[in-house]
């Protein structure tokens, strides 16, 4: 998976787009696509803003969009707002969303990779948190 732009500054008000590149198709056997976007702030866990490419998580602004097929995809954001500021991933797990929140991937399932950079990955079962965290094995 890789981004661009690397980096970018954006005037408050303004749209700004990033783009996720894929080396092969991310279209399952199921029929869908499990693209995600992510946003994260110094010392959070990302936090998730879309699904299936273009569903919107539970409580994320409207001002997020994504879309894309494939192996191009992009992440939209219409009016900046200070807020916004942060670094955006784009990650892909076959799985599905279910319940009130995100279940990334199965216990077998090796950990994906987060933005190119190493990631475990906890599943969502029952009430307990799940999130996604750099710096671990990845395969």
């Amino acid at each position: 998976m890789s981004q661009t732009p690397l980096s970018l500054s954006v005037i408050p008000g303004e749209p700004t787009s990033i783009s996720c590149s894929s080396s092969q198709s991310l279209l399952h056997s199921d029929g869908n696509t499990y693209l995600s976007w992510y946003q994260q702030k110094p010392g959070q866990a990302p936090k998730l803003l879309i699904y299936q490419v273009s569903k919107h998580f539970s409580g994320v602004s409207d001002r997020f969009s994504g879309s894309g097929s494939g192996t191009e995809f992009t992440l939209r954001i219409s009016r900046m707002e200070a807020k916004d500021a942060g670094v955006y991933y784009c990650i892909t797990v076959p799985c599905k969303v279910n319940g009130p929140l995100p279940q990334w991937c199965s216990p077998e399932q090796k950990p994906p990779c987060l933005g190119g950079q190493a990631a475990t990955c906890a599943a969502a079962l029952g009430n307990s948190s799940s999130h996604c965290l750099r710096g671990s094995s990845c395969s």
